[in-house]
């Protein structure tokens, strides 16, 4: 029987580790930037993964050398041996970067999560992009998701479960299909606080660039003013989940665009 578990693949040999790990890098990535042969390409496919660890960490780069992956994912095993994504990253490798993910003196950031460099936030969020981002998505998620449920499937899974580090990506979840196993209640009363006269609402007061008014009816825009702080907590404690070739049909951000 082949392995179920993130810990069980990572007991078997470095060749057959990276065989079922590179299952789950979406074709369409492949073709798009002819990545062929990526299985012993070990500059442009590398992992993280250690005998008796339960996690891997895949990085997918198109060209050697180049700062940023334009596939990265974190998954580990949960307590019941079910797979769980806790990062999951497409990027655009032709469009800028901006320096979200560390302090001009070089110093990591953790996504914004630890500390901020205000400046480049701000330069991304003018762009387009949504907090965290270093550069443009790929606008694949769809495909990404297709492999991911078939490499799910592969290992005997029926379900999946996620970790969304901001508010706009449990959004895009929700649009994929996801259920939350909790924080459902959580996005409910931001929803709630972002209506007009809600608490939210009322203090997007212009007071920087993150607070703007206009982030009361955009979900890229209020992920900004969370991560500025305006729920006076991290976004945390929300836990989503996807059952393979079935969507949950959940909205908490009714009439709110992008």
């Amino acid at each position: 029987m082949p392995p179920s578990t993130i810990g069980g693949i990572n007991k078997l040999s470095e060749s057959e580790k990276r065989e079922i790990y590179a299952r789950y890098i979406p074709h369409e990535l492949i073709e798009k930037f002819n990545l062929h042969d990526l299985e012993h390409d070990k500059d442009l496919l590398q992992f993280r993964f250690a005998e008796g660890s339960s996690d891997v960490e895949m990085m997918l780069y198109h060209q050697v050398n180049f700062p940023d992956p334009i596939l990265y994912a974190h998954l580990a095993d949960n307590i019941n041996g079910q797979i769980h994504v806790l990062l999951y990253i497409l990027n655009d490798p032709a469009s800028p970067r901006f320096n979200v993910d560390k302090m001009p003196d070089g110093t990591p950031t953790q996504f914004g999560i630890r500390r901020r460099n205000i400046a480049a936030e701000i330069a991304a969020m003018n762009e387009g992009c949504s907090p965290g981002q270093v550069r443009h998505g790929l606008r694949s998620l769809r495909q990404a998701m297709g492999a991911f449920e078939e490499f799910i499937s592969s290992l005997g899974h029926d379900l999946y479960f996620i970790e969304p580090l901001y508010y706009h990506n449990a959004v895009i979840f929700e649009r994929y299909g996801f259920s939350y196993q909790m924080g459902r209640r959580h996005m409910n009363e931001i929803q709630a606080g972002f209506a007009e006269g809600g608490a939210l609402s009322q203090k997007l007061d212009e007071s920087n660039p993150f607070r703007s008014s206009k982030a009361a009816h955009s979900i890229r825009l209020r992920s900004w003013a969370i991560h500025d702080g305006i729920l006076g907590e991290p976004f945390t404690n929300v836990t989503m989940y996807k059952r393979v070739g079935v969507s949950a049909n959940i909205s908490t951000t009714p009439g709110c665009e992008w």
